[in-house]
């Protein structure tokens, strides 16, 4: 069995044990995106080295499993330090309608992302070098998404200071993360407790490796009002 092969299985596996029926040619292209990132990792470090072989369940499942809490009727998210274009890619090709920003201060892991997305024909998304905080991205993208997503990136009170001016005046915040979230979400609150809405903190339980979240798997979502 090739690489790309045992992708799709790890795919299937994870998907349909969860009740998750993406249909095969998305399954297809997520199994591609796990195929490039393992072929650029060698050279990039997008993924811990260590963790390449578990490439499918650790980065590209649980990016695209981040669709299922989507917020209904969002239509432009910002993916903020995607790294090697997670979980920005995956969410895209769950959520073709989506159209994104990826964006990471790295220039090497950007052009790396810039290749997966033309090689995937994601026509929904593009990628930019960049610091969110920086005066020319914020004057690029003022008031421009109603969702921002990010993966472990930066603790919750940076991620919604760096969000605030890049969102419309109704906004949801998607962090990935892992651990006690206590003390982040206290420090958070204190800070910006007059534009939070709503707040769920969702266990990413899921079969047939984390059925009871042993791995500490969360999903933060925040309704912003600005």
């Amino acid at each position: 069995m090739d690489l790309l092969e045992q992708y799709l299985r790890e795919l299937k596996v994870l998907f349909w044990e969860n009740g998750l029926n993406p249909d095969e040619y998305q399954l297809e292209r997520l199994a591609q995106f796990a195929n490039l990132i393992a072929q650029k990792n060698s050279k990039l470090n997008l993924v811990s080295r260590r963790d390449i072989a578990k490439v499918i369940e650790n980065h590209v499942f649980i990016s695209a499993f981040v669709s299922e809490f989507l917020p209904p009727k969002v239509s432009k998210f910002l993916d903020i330090g995607t790294g090697g274009g997670f979980p920005g890619i995956p969410l895209a090709i769950n959520r073709p309608v989506l159209k994104g920003v990826l964006v990471d201060s790295t220039a090497k892991k950007i052009e790396a992302v810039k290749e997966f997305i033309s090689k995937l024909k994601l026509n929904n998304l593009t990628a930019e070098n960049s610091r969110v905080e920086g005066e020319e991205f914020i004057s690029k993208y003022s008031n421009s998404f109603d969702l921002v997503v990010s993966r472990a990136t930066v603790p919750l009170i940076i991620l919604f200071r760096y969000s605030l001016p890049l969102i419309k005046e109704k906004a949801f915040l998607i962090a990935l993360k892992g651990g006690d979230l206590a003390d982040e979400f206290k420090t958070m609150e204190l800070k910006y407790k007059a534009h939070i809405k709503k707040s769920t903190i969702f266990e990413l339980a899921y079969k047939p490796t984390n059925i009871r979240n042993e791995k500490g798997k969360k999903l933060v979502l925040i309704e912003i009002n600005k």
